[in-house]
């Protein structure tokens, strides 16, 4: 990497509660589970350690609350190389968390079910950031997500747009974008149930066959609806059948890592958008901006954990070796 990109992520940190089970229980019925393990993540959190441990220079704006949680959230921040002294505190609530639902069954694809309880997430307010009109021009790229209230995500974008300074979002938990928004998003990142949910349109990329040009073209569609609405690049992440990006020039479609173990899918996504968010800055093209973000996910996929399992920059070039060589 040519050059060490300064990015700015304003989004959630969250303590994640991970419970394994094999069977999803019914209304009215108990079942054992497997294992519940906790661990520090939140979408701004988990991408950001990722950008910083591929090698950007990341700064990460959120609101946590003063308690352990907080604490050990910014302390394993820090500890990627992540830049934390703009985090804000709430003296009120308490730092965000959520359950995270892995249904393990052997010989089975992992199934991941999530359910956030926001916390101090949401209590991040526009006169709390507005400072960084003033400071936008530093940064070469800005990441969004939708953890944190709408019109804060408005504002930086509008910040950022102001200055020339490319957006990417990842506009998960779902919800309605505004027209605002989305003209000042560059790069608009979102998986198949999102997608669904902006267009209406299923991309069916977990049929057991092949991928084929029928599935291809739903994603082409739906990309091209939600380019639209004002987004000139998005991508859509396909889970085991890789990525689209569909840009204003040309529809790029990359196929996920074969042969990957699924251990635990919970940062897959976040893993991929810190790796394509990192090399965007550079010069790589397209192709290799993909292809080095599929092999991040695909670490995250086969290790344990949200923020534990986001590989470093040593550790992906050392699988991509690995991969080249079988």
């Amino acid at each position: 990497m040519k050059k060490r990109p300064k990015i700015l992520v304003v989004g959630s940190l969250m303590m994640n509660q991970g419970i394994e089970t094999s069977v999803i229980p019914e209304e009215g019925q108990t079942v054992m589970g497997e294992d519940i393990k906790k661990s520090p993540g939140g979408k701004g959190a988990n991408q950001a350690v990722q950008m910083a441990r591929l090698g950007a220079d990341v700064t990460l704006i959120g609101k946590i609350g003063r308690d352990r949680d907080g604490e050990e959230l910014v302390k394993v921040c820090k500890e990627a190389g992540v830049n934390t002294e703009q985090i804000i505190y709430d003296d009120v609530l308490p730092t965000g968390s959520s359950i995270v639902l892995l249904e393990t069954v052997p010989g089975q694809k992992v199934k991941k079910r999530s359910i956030v309880i926001p916390g101090a997430t949401t209590q991040l307010m526009v006169d709390e950031i507005a400072y960084l009109e003033d400071e936008m021009d530093k940064y070469d790229l800005v990441v969004l997500q939708n953890a944190i209230p709408m019109e804060v995500n408005e504002a930086i974008a509008g910040y950022a747009y102001k200055h020339e300074v490319d957006v990417v979002l990842n506009p998960i938990p779902a919800k309605k974008l505004s027209k605002e928004l989305m003209e000042c998003v560059t790069y608009l990142i979102v998986n198949e149930q999102a997608a669904k949910s902006m267009t209406g349109i299923k991309i069916h990329s977990d049929w057991k066959r092949e991928w084929t040009r029928f599935n291809l073209d739903e994603a082409r569609v739906a990309s091209a609806v939600i380019r639209g609405r004002g987004v000139p690049t998005v991508l859509i992440t396909l889970a085991e059948k890789g990525v689209i990006m569909n840009t204003p020039e040309r529809f790029y479609y990359k196929k996920a890592i074969e042969d990957v173990e699924m251990v635990d899918p919970r940062a897959a996504g976040d893993a991929f958008i810190g790796a394509f968010c990192t090399r965007i800055c550079t010069d790589d093209s397209i192709g290799k901006v993909l292809a080095i973000a599929n092999y991040t996910a695909a670490l995250s996929i086969a290790t344990e954990g949200a923020i534990e399992s986001l590989p470093t920059s040593k550790q992906v070039r050392e699988y991509m070796e690995q991969k080249r060589d079988a």
